[in-house]
C-alpha cells in the first residue's frame, strides 16, 4: 500500500509566490529574483525557462529594474538599497514571515533581548534577524544556550523574548524553550513555527510510525524538507530523501508493504505524482 500525505507539497506561501511570479513574467520583459524563489530545482528551472533570472545581489542589476523578493523574505538593508536605486521590488515574502518582521520590530522598540531559533545561514533567518536590532541572537541548537544565558545574565536583560524560524522542528524549539524557561523566569515565548509546517511534520511522524518505508520528496537545500526527513527517519529507519522519482531504487522498494510519501512545502504536485505513478 502506498499513501500520500494530505499536507504534502506546496504551502500557501509557495503557491502564492509561484503563481504571482508566472503572472509577473507576462507583465515584465526583464524580471529578476533575489535568490532562488523556492528551494526546489525543478520549479526554478521551469520559471527560468519562462524568462526569470535569479540573482544573488542587487549589485547585479541596473537601477529601475524589476526584482522579486522570494517567500523567505530579505534583510531590511535590501529595502533601503532598492529605495535608493529606484528598484521596483515585487515583494512575495510569505505573509507569515512579514508578520514576524513586524513582531520582532515591536519587541525591539520595547527594549527586549530577542532570541531567534533557526539556521544562521537560512535566508528567512538572515532577513528576520536584521529587524531585531543589536540586542539579539540566533540560536541553532541546545549547544548555543550556555553562552546566550550568560549574555542575558551578564547584561542584566530583564525582558527576553524567543521566536522561531517558521520551518524548524517543533521538538527542537520546545527543547530550547524548556531549558531557557528554567533560567529566565520572565521569558516571553512566541512560537512562530508555521502552522502548515507543524501539520506537515505531525502527519509525517504519524505516517512514519505506520509505514515500513517513507519517501520524502523535496529540494536538497530545502530546510523544511530536511526536517521532514529527520522526523520520519527517527521512527522509520527505511526513509529516503529524493528530489525526483529518478533518485529512487525501485528494486529496493519492492520489499516494503506499506510506503508513505511526504513532500516539502516547495515540492510541486508534479514531482509527487511522478513518484506515485512510478511506484504503482
Amino acid at each position: 500500500m502506498v499513501r500520500v500525505g494530505k499536507y504534502a507539497g506546496f504551502c500557501g506561501g509557495v503557491t502564492n509566490s509561484v503563481t504571482k511570479t508566472e503572472k509577473y513574467l507576462n507583465e515584465y520583459d526583464n524580471l529578476y529574483c533575489l535568490g532562488e524563489l523556492v528551494h526546489n530545482k525543478q520549479v526554478i528551472e521551469s520559471l527560468e525557462e519562462k524568462g526569470l533570472k535569479t540573482i544573488e545581489s542587487l549589485s547585479e542589476v541596473e537601477d529601475n529594474s524589476n526584482v522579486i523578493i522570494r517567500a523567505h523574505g530579505v534583510a531590511n538593508s535590501i529595502y533601503e538599497e532598492a529605495n535608493r536605486r529606484n528598484i521596483n521590488l515585487l515583494d512575495l515574502t510569505c505573509p507569515k514571515v512579514l508578520k514576524i518582521h513586524d513582531k520582532v520590530s515591536e519587541y525591539k522598540d520595547k527594549g527586549f533581548y530577542i532570541i531567534l531559533v533557526g539556521s544562521k545561514v537560512h535566508p528567512e533567518v538572515i532577513g528576520t534577524i536584521s529587524f531585531c536590532g543589536e540586542s539579539s541572537v540566533v540560536v541553532e541548537g541546545l549547544d548555543d544556550l550556555d553562552e546566550v544565558i550568560n549574555t542575558i545574565k551578564d547584561n542584566n536583560y530583564k525582558d527576553v523574548v524567543i521566536f522561531a524560524q517558521t520551518t524548524i522542528k517543533e521538538s527542537l524549539f520546545d527543547e530550547i524553550v524548556n531549558v531557557l524557561e528554567k533560567e529566565i523566569p520572565n521569558l516571553v515565548v512566541e512560537n512562530t513555527i508555521c502552522n502548515a509546517t507543524h501539520l506537515r511534520q505531525q502527519e509525517c511522524l504519524e505516517m512514519a510510525k505506520a509505514s515500513d518505508c517513507m519517501i520524502i520528496i523535496g529540494g536538497k537545500n530545502s530546510s523544511n524538507t530536511k526536517k521532514l526527513y529527520e522526523v520520519a527517519v527517527s521512527v522509520c529507519p527505511n526513509t529516503y530523501l529524493v528530489e525526483t522519482y529518478k533518485d529512487l531504487n525501485f528494486n529496493e522498494l519492492k520489499k516494503f508493504n506499506n510506503i508513505g510519501i511526504m513532500a516539502g512545502a516547495s515540492t510541486p504536485k508534479s514531482s509527487i505524482d511522478e513518484v506515485l505513478s512510478n511506484l504503482q
